[in-house]
């Protein structure tokens, strides 16, 4: 998935993003809100990570025009600001989560998983093609049964076929979701990472079409 972090900490900023990349996420940082809205005009983001005390304006503001800016993208408000008073106006403004600084990385991933499960509708976070299944959450994915080994761009590369099964997605929205705008690629980047993706779950019933000139797709033959 790729996420946007808002924060002006450049060290904390960084740790944040290099923990998340771990997990198997882009991300993208913006040290200000010019910066992020900037990234938002230009890309399409699952979670944003947004600090409240920025160099350019308040955080609140921000989250509380996040219906013309992010529309129903989920927000989880990071902020050294303790008080419950603070906690409340970040909900109240539609924040979708409060962690308070410092905090420990483990929790800051497990409240990003907890969120995203949130935003599809449902407890269960498996996604199905065929006899493809994947648990974004847990990072599993399995053929008719059997675990497949994926790396991090290939998982992120799955993910997006699997949520838009049946559509056609072009090279530029998937180099959107697994690169950020800091990531040097190659021309060929997102066609190198497809022939992977084949290759790791060949012997499925699903499959990814290349649709000439427009991108790829992905579908299954249903029994």
């Amino acid at each position: 998935m790729r996420f946007l972090l808002v924060e002006d900490n450049s060290a904390l900023a960084q740790s944040i993003a290099e923990r998340l990349k771990i997990d198997g996420h882009a991300v993208d940082i913006a040290s200000d809100i010019a910066s992020a809205e900037a990234c938002l005009s230009g890309a399409g983001y699952d979670l944003v990570l947004l600090d409240l005390m920025l160099p350019d304006g308040d955080g609140r503001t921000f989250l509380d025009q996040r219906h013309s800016r992010l529309g129903d993208t989920p927000v989880i408000v990071l902020t050294a600001r303790s008080e419950v008073s603070d906690r409340v106006g970040a909900l109240d403004l539609g924040a979708d989560d409060y962690l308070t600084k410092p905090f420990d990385f483990a929790e800051l991933e497990a409240r990003c998983r907890a969120v995203l499960r949130r935003r599809g509708g449902s407890g269960s976070t498996v996604l199905r093609c065929g006899d493809l299944a994947f648990d974004p959450v847990a990072a599993v994915v399995t053929v008719a049964g059997e675990p497949r080994a994926l790396r991090n761009r290939e998982l992120r590369l799955l993910e997006a076929f699997m949520r838009a099964r049946g559509r056609v997605l072009s090279k530029d929205h998937l180099h959107d979701r697994l690169f950020s705008y800091d990531d040097e690629v190659s021309d060929n980047a997102i066609e190198v990472y497809v022939g992977r993706l084949r290759r790791r779950i060949a012997g499925s019933t699903a499959r990814i079409e290349t649709i000439r000139g427009v991108g790829y797709r992905l579908d299954a033959d249903e029994p």
